[in-house]
């Protein structure tokens, strides 16, 4: 059995997921490295201590499948990541049912789904370390990101509440918190609330789109994030938040500092910035 520590971290193929498996791999630790199609991987296969599994957060049997051969290959599961997840943003009269229930199946309850598939073991060794990657945003608003606000901040609250239940078990729940990073969330895998036929919020959306995407072009990568991942693994307290990136070390506080109305004002000054509301 292996004398190191073993990590499974969700949706690896890219991102946030691919440079956290990354960076636990250059620290040492035994990585489960799950994603929906291993076979599609080119890189993270050939990293020291790291092996692939496919795990799907909507199906449960792939999710339990994963747990059970992460510790028959590395004999203990110490930490588990969700970080997988689904991002689209635009005009809420704009999404579809299809669109707001995939983003919460992804976001809430796949994460929801995971957990539930590691705790007997993590109650029956008597530790464990749940980390769920949140966002800025499951504690602070932007406009055009309704739907995906909704479900950070749902897995915020839950995570709050979990903690209380869990540390009877030395288990600690943890959320990181990342701003704004450099991933394809901003590209490739965003996905964009679309209605020709309703035009009445065209330029808001234009504006508020292209303020928001301004910050995704100048964030630090996915290794900010990556190390403060690393950071509440071996953390041994039960705190429960940890920012990530520089975005996000100001925001957070500055929303907890003043009244919302200036805090309502001082977003909208930025990210509503060149619109001019008809009303």
């Amino acid at each position: 059995m292996s004398t190191r520590k073993t990590i499974l971290i969700t949706g690896t193929s890219s991102g946030i997921g691919a440079a956290a498996v990354q960076y636990f791999s250059q620290q040492g630790w035994n990585v489960a490295a799950t994603m929906r199609t291993p076979d599609k991987d080119t890189q993270l296969r050939a990293l020291p201590n790291v092996k692939l599994y496919a795990l799907d957060v909507h199906d449960e049997t792939s999710i339990q499948q994963a747990v059970a051969d992460t510790l028959r290959d590395f004999g203990s599961l110490e930490v588990i990541v969700n970080n997988a997840g689904y991002g689209a943003i635009g005009i809420f009269e704009k999404a579809t049912a299809d669109q707001i229930r995939k983003q919460f199946d992804t976001n809430v309850f796949g994460a929801m789904n995971v957990i539930r598939a590691v705790l007997p073991h993590f109650r029956e060794q008597k530790q464990g370390t749940i980390i769920n990657v949140t966002s800025m945003g499951g504690l602070v608003t932007f406009p055009i990101y309704s739907v995906y606000h909704g479900t950070k901040w749902a897995l915020e609250g839950f995570s709050e509440s979990l903690h209380y239940e869990l540390r009877q078990f030395n288990i600690k729940v943890k959320c990181i918190e990342p701003g704004a990073i450099k991933t394809d969330f901003y590209t490739r895998s965003q996905d964009f609330f679309e209605n020709p036929s309703l035009t009445a919020y065209d330029n808001y959306q234009a504006i508020t789109h292209e303020n928001t995407q301004k910050a995704g072009a100048t964030a630090p990568g996915p290794e900010v994030v990556a190390k403060a991942i690393f950071k509440a693994a071996n953390d041994k307290s039960f705190r429960l938040r940890y920012p990530a990136g520089n975005q996000a070390t100001w925001i957070l506080p500055l929303r907890k500092l003043l009244p919302l109305s200036w805090f309502i004002n001082i977003v909208r000054g930025q990210v509503e910035k060149g619109f001019k509301s008809a009303y």
